[in-house]
């Protein structure tokens, strides 16, 4: 029997309750990674407004976003243990909240402080929603039916980013930065509550009196360290997150103040970025399981985000707007549309029985990209003057990583 994405070390991959079919996971699950993910974009889509209610430049939206993966990544650590005690829909209702109260901080207390501690809250509740969706979807989910039910729930993260794009930005404009960041955390606490009604079935093989152990938290990291394969993946995501979070979080900015673009104009562009990812995620699990090998599917992606992001940094305020606009799909379908391939990879790659706990151990590296490499973006661009050398500086490492994967295709086949 294969081993589903997600599944977790010591758990028996028994099947889901007849009330929690297949479809209804789904949904839950993808609602829950939409709105956190909306919820980590949410201030970056806002970016120029932000900046100007607490009295500091946009080019710290780096450092904002590095701090959310700092509690993404502890928290993707802890994930595997907690689903396993509490049961992966309570710590996914837990994540919705802990989002909810990392934006309402900074939405009533405008300040550094608060946006230090409402990033990390924020990052916190991010983190254990894969893995936690992951569980519940192996339990529920047919292996013939399992690629493209992943897939799907996948779309989650950029169908959040579409939504901040399309929403937070028009809001702003009519009732300012405060609402609309208000406006978000009702989403997120109405869908914890919303979720509610599922609990019992979906958290049916929770374990209370399972202990919390500092080892339990750290097995994905020494899995990953100990599997070559997995070493591979595991750096490549570290470059690959980098160019995905640099696009998310200074587009909306890059577009504002360097192009001229309105706010509004910009989240539109943003969303249809977040919309080529929607459509990736599903079309390259589709293409690597049919005709390309996935470090084949990884290397081509790799090599677009370089091209892409290479023609960003070219963009003048004169550039027609539908250049832009093809442009800026073609960068979110690849710098976004990667991780169904990637996630894939990995639980093919992991011992039986291990997916669950090689995601989570991968991950941290994912998130440790997106720590250190917005805030080296921002201060790069800060240095240079135009977010243009960040966007060219991007295109360098993800080049690189297209030649590796592409040797490393030939090798795994």
């Amino acid at each position: 029997m294969p081993v589903l994405p997600g599944k977790l070390a010591g758990q028996v991959n028994a099947p889901a309750p007849p009330s929690a079919n297949t479809f209804s996971v789904l949904l839950v699950t993808l609602s829950i990674q939409a709105l956190v993910s909306m919820g980590v974009l949410a201030v970056p889509a806002m970016g120029p407004a932000m900046a100007q209610a607490m009295g500091v430049s946009p080019a710290l939206l780096g450092a904002y976003i590095g701090l959310v993966y700092v509690g993404a990544m502890v928290a993707s650590l802890m994930s595997a243990p907690l689903v396993l005690r509490y049961g992966a829909l309570r710590t996914s209702q837990l994540a919705l909240l802990g989002c909810a109260v990392g934006l309402a901080l900074p939405a009533l207390w405008p300040s550094l402080p608060a946006a230090v501690i409402g990033a990390l809250l924020t990052g916190l509740g991010y983190g254990p929603v894969t893995p936690a969706s992951s569980h519940l979807l192996a339990r529920s989910t047919p292996p013939e039916r399992a690629s493209l039910v992943f897939s799907v729930k996948q779309t989650g993260v950029p169908l959040g980013g579409v939504m901040a794009g399309a929403i937070v930005p028009p809001i702003v404009q009519a009732a300012g930065a405060q609402v609309a960041l208000l406006s978000v955390v009702a989403a997120c606490i109405v869908c914890m509550f919303a979720a509610q009604p599922f609990r019992a079935a979906l958290d049916e093989d929770r374990d209370p009196a399972r202990p919390l152990r500092m080892g339990s938290f750290m097995g994905g990291l020494k899995l990953v360290g100990s599997e070559p394969a997995l070493k591979q993946l595991a750096t490549m995501s570290f470059v690959f997150s980098i160019a995905q979070m640099c696009l998310s979080t200074y587009l909306v900015t890059y577009l504002h103040g360097s192009l001229g673009y309105t706010l509004v104009a910009a989240g539109g562009l943003l969303s249809a970025s977040q919309a080529g990812g929607v459509v990736g995620r599903i079309a390259w699990g589709w293409m690597a399981d049919r005709w390309l090998d996935p470090y084949r599917m990884l290397a081509i992606l790799a090599a677009a985000m370089a091209v892409c992001a290479g023609g960003a940094a070219l963009m003048q305020a004169d550039t027609p707007a539908t250049l832009v606009l093809v442009l800026l799909v073609a960068f979110g379908a690849s710098a976004i549309g990667w991780n169904g391939v990637y996630l894939a990879e990995v639980a093919r790659r992991s011992p039986p029985g291990m997916a669950g706990v090689a995601t989570s151990g991968t991950l941290a590296f994912t998130f440790f990209g997106v720590v250190v490499g917005p805030p080296l973006f921002g201060a790069l661009s800060n240095v240079a003057g135009s977010y243009r050398a960040g966007y060219a500086a991007v295109a360098v490492p993800t080049a690189v990583c297209a030649l590796v994967l592409w040797r490393l295709g030939r090798r795994a086949r």
